[in-house]
């Protein structure tokens, strides 16, 4: 029998790269350190308030504050008017020079709740929160309330979920399944899309288009706006938020259907916004960051997106936009994952699961 030493040399090629490749995953997930600080109740949104301390809400309507040295616990007092309805309750908060600032769903009256936003000077006692935002119309429905904040200089990015409504989204005269710009004290930016060309589009609203989306992050890189989305039954999506444009909910359906089966529309097509990437099936995507830290600091730069549904962390690299790299670093260690905070001094990562509040390190 002839043997083709070719043939050979590039089967032992292959499988010393798969070996490779298999070896370095292993070994880079058995060098992770997970450690449950707390258990919490559906804790829903994060943000560090110094290196000790950070700052979380429940969705049933509690705001703690976790110290992550002593895990001791202290509870805030607050005068929101919300309800937890559904997806509703409390959802982000964001520290920034002695403020906060909360994204939650507002009770209207009626079972009729908005994704609203309120702000207060921090108080470990109590916090009298003022609104500055309401998305309207008020709209009875527990679902797709987004909404994660983000602040780039003096303006306050928010997501505004489109409740389960469609193609509400594609309505610039009303605020559900939009990106809101506003500036840090509710006032709202002369260079926002209505002023610039888009008359009948509110004043709040940045972009159209979204379905539920809850991650939204500045990246500390490009200075850039992103955000992740829920697709339906599949096209999950991470992007970058753009002044004026449209990420095309209902029209497109970004790969997914409805989830009685039914065909939504295409992946994409031009006019509208293009994500960065896409998931079919979905993944349930929730909160993500730009990672920037020492800790893992091999990863400065990427996207870290988390997920519900396959209780994953997942990397991407999308330097390169033509050549978007996804990589996940695990699965099924926490639950289902809320939210994701860089430590401000040493990089390491702290993630909101349903129940509780993780750190994640090296070993």
């Amino acid at each position: 029998m002839v043997v083709d030493q070719n043939c050979l040399k590039v089967k032992k090629y292959i499988l010393f790269i798969i070996f490779i490749l298999l070896s370095s995953t292993k070994s880079f997930s058995e060098n992770l350190k997970f450690k449950k600080i707390v258990t919490l109740k559906d804790p829903w949104g994060s943000s560090f308030i110094n290196k000790n301390e950070i700052i979380i809400t429940e969705k049933s309507g509690k705001i703690k504050i976790i110290n992550i040295i002593t895990n001791e616990i202290i509870n805030i007092k607050h005068n929101l008017n919300f309800l937890e309805y559904g997806q509703g309750g409390l959802l982000d908060i964001i520290y920034k020079n002695d403020n906060l600032w909360i994204s939650y769903s507002e009770d209207r009256g009626n079972w009729k709740t908005s994704t609203s936003i309120a702000r207060a000077k921090f108080n470990d006692k109590k916090l009298n929160f003022k609104n500055i935002f309401q998305a309207n119309p008020p709209i009875d429905s527990g679902y797709h309330f987004g909404s994660r904040l983000a602040i780039k200089g003096d303006y306050l990015y928010a997501s505004a979920g489109e409740r389960g409504q469609g193609m509400i989204a594609q309505d610039p005269t009303k605020h559900p399944g939009s990106i809101i710009r506003i500036h840090k004290d509710g006032s709202i930016p002369k260079d926002n899309p209505k002023f610039k060309g888009k008359e009948n589009w509110l004043p709040e609203i940045f972009q159209i288009g979204v379905r539920n989306p809850q991650g939204l992050t500045l990246s500390p890189f490009d200075g850039k706006i992103y955000l992740s989305n829920h697709g339906a039954k599949g096209g999950d999506w991470f992007g970058e938020a753009k002044k004026g444009e449209n990420y095309g909910w209902k029209i497109l359906g970004w790969g997914g259907k409805n989830y009685s089966g039914t065909k939504i529309g295409p992946k994409w097509k031009p006019g509208f916004t293009k994500a960065i990437a896409y998931w079919v099936p979905s993944i349930a995507t929730s909160a993500i960051t730009i990672y920037k830290g020492e800790e893992f600091n091999e990863w400065n730069g990427n996207a870290l997106i988390t997920s519900l549904k396959d209780k994953s962390l997942r990397k991407l690299t999308f330097n390169n936009l033509s050549n978007v790299k996804e990589e996940i670093i695990f699965k099924n260690k926490i639950g289902r994952i809320r939210d994701i905070q860089v430590h401000p001094k040493n990089g390491k990562i702290y993630f909101l699961a349903n129940d509780s509040l993780w750190v994640m390190e090296k070993k």
